[in-house]
């Protein structure tokens, strides 16, 4: 894993100081370093970079733009999946995702409440799992590197939304084998982040007039699941006596053990389905 600071783009590992690693060589994978043509075939200048995004998008509904951007990131880059999800109070939302194999990623690194891309969330800076297989990434992050492994995934990069002052939220790269992305693939990577960013404030809220940017809203989707998670975890409190933090762990750990989603089991809860005091 490797953290790097917003400042340079281009820093050290935090955990090994004084590392070149091959995104600052400009290298890739040990297995695929020099260009391989799977590197070569999905990267390109930054003009065609910005070409192949601005097509991408061209046309798109904007309710359908995070999606669509996370499918673009997967024809750019050596992933196989990925996601966007905006940052919340305790719980990160998933806003969309190129397919529902990295959509499942991404809630169960919400579940569980660990992984690389709430890792990115709170420092402000790319996450890059490169190897979740063995090595510290899977150290680090055991039961979701076990979870990621079964769903076929060897590899996360996290990448935050947002500016210097402030992240909100995380462009989720999924691989399907171990692989140290490029510098050239991480600016790749930076670059859909920005345009993600810039689309995700741009989009419409609830309170516009047009009637098609109502359909389009996406904050409304995202407050209602936020709203069922916060109901949930106020109900477990009641019912069990705890603090709020007690209770979300109880919410990931019931939903964990089932196999579940916490927005899953949180909907149980506040709709009486489910109680904690029972168990």
């Amino acid at each position: 894993m490797a953290v790097r600071s917003r400042d340079d783009g281009l820093g050290v590992p935090d955990e090994e100081p004084g590392r070149d690693g091959p995104a600052d060589r400009g290298e890739g994978h040990p297995e695929r370093s020099g260009g391989t043509p799977r590197e070569e075939g999905r990267t390109g200048g930054p003009l065609d970079v910005a070409d192949v995004i601005a097509e991408g998008v061209r046309g798109v509904p904007a309710a359908e733009i995070p999606r669509r951007l996370c499918a673009v990131a997967v024809e750019l880059l050596p992933v196989t999946g990925a996601s966007v999800s905006l940052r919340g109070n305790g719980m990160p939302m998933r806003m969309g995702a190129s397919d529902p194999a990295a959509a499942r990623l991404a809630e169960i690194q919400a579940t569980l409440g660990d992984g690389p891309s709430l890792y990115a969330a709170e420092a402000g800076a790319p996450v890059l799992a490169s190897d979740l297989t063995a090595g510290r990434d899977a150290r680090r992050w055991p039961v979701f590197a076990q979870q990621a492994a079964e769903a076929g995934v060897r590899a996360v990069y996290s990448v935050p939304l947002g500016d210097d002052a402030v992240c909100v939220g995380t462009l989720d790269l999924y691989g399907d084998a171990p692989h140290e992305l490029s510098g050239r693939e991480l600016h790749t990577a930076r670059l859909v982040a920005g345009v993600m960013t810039l689309a995700l404030m741009s989009l419409p809220l609830d309170d516009e007039d047009d009637e098609d940017a109502v359909e389009a809203s996406w904050l409304s989707v995202v407050a209602a699941e936020q709203d069922e998670v916060y109901q949930a975890i106020g109900m477990i409190m009641a019912q069990l006596g705890v603090g709020a933090d007690e209770a979300l762990a109880l919410l990931r750990a019931h939903a964990f053990a089932e196999g579940r989603t916490a927005l899953d089991v949180a909907h149980e809860v506040i709709t009486h389905r489910m109680r904690f005091d029972e168990d």
